[in-house]
């Protein structure tokens, strides 16, 4: 979930909420100001039927904004029970890189988001062998956007699954997320990976779940579905319970599909 102050965007964030969220109330749970209420989020994820929720902070600049990871500390003191942090790192505003990663776990995060499209580099960079050499540590995952980017400022070369090859080989005792299952034209790559390497998992955020078997397929959908970690990209989605039950009428097996919306995530992310 992106639940940033609304002050810290660039204006083609709230475009992007508006398009996507196709009417969703979101809004309602800010204040005038456009700052996020604690209770307000925390009761409409109740009635939506979300036991946990992953808090992202993000920065970079060239696309969104900053949103610090300290913004969000409001809301997970709120209810610690349902709310998680995620840390994320822009190797080009944070040095040096495992003091900040270790800084923002410490302040409770149950994994290291990196967004290589939006802030402008590759996943691969030698100097981000620190932040994963961390989470190896911290026994936490890294969740990485795959795939395009429409935002104005995105560098989508930089969201190829490839690009992630030899650091998941680097790193078999980490586990990778691939945020939006490589969207765009890398399914197969994404999906070919989270196959073959036990340390790879697709996260469904911001993917129609209708057309999930379009996007995969070339794969057995039961098989591919045993690697989806059930996600949102809130407040861009039309709704997470209607995400949730549209998932549930694609035609997974019960013990698939209980594995989609939160099996598979309580075996990925610490403390869950």
């Amino acid at each position: 979930m992106h639940v940033p102050r609304l002050s810290t965007l660039k204006p083609a964030w709230m475009e992007w909420a508006a398009e996507f969220s196709r009417g969703y109330a979101w809004r309602d749970t800010y204040d005038d100001s456009g700052d996020p209420i604690p209770a307000k989020l925390d009761a409409l994820l109740e009635t939506e039927g979300v036991d946990r929720a992953l808090l992202f902070c993000e920065y970079s600049p060239r696309a969104t904004g900053i949103q610090t990871i300290e913004d969000l500390l409001p809301i997970r003191d709120h209810n610690p029970d349902r709310f998680r942090l995620v840390a994320n790192i822009n190797p080009h505003l944070h040095h040096p890189i495992a003091s900040e990663v270790e800084r923002q776990l410490d302040l409770g995060a149950v994994a290291l988001k990196i967004h290589p499209v939006h802030a402008g580099f590759s996943p691969d960079d030698p100097q981000m062998r620190a932040a994963y050499a961390v989470c190896v540590e911290r026994g936490v995952p890294v969740i990485i956007h795959s795939g395009v980017s429409s935002f104005p400022g995105s560098q989508s070369k930089y969201g190829n699954p490839e690009l992630m090859l030899d650091v998941v080989e680097e790193f078999p005792g980490l586990n990778f997320v691939f945020a939006h299952g490589g969207r765009g034209w890398w399914y197969d790559t994404a999906a070919f990976l989270a196959l073959a390497k036990p340390n790879v998992w697709l996260d469904l955020a911001g993917l129609p779940p209708k057309k999930l078997p379009e996007y995969y397929a070339r794969f057995d959908l039961t098989r591919i579905a045993t690697k989806w970690i059930f996600g949102t990209d809130w407040p861009g989605v039309p709704g997470i319970k209607r995400n949730a039950d549209a998932i549930a009428e694609i035609g997974l097996p019960n013990d698939v599909l209980e594995g989609v919306l939160s099996g598979n995530a309580t075996k990925v992310f610490p403390g869950v």
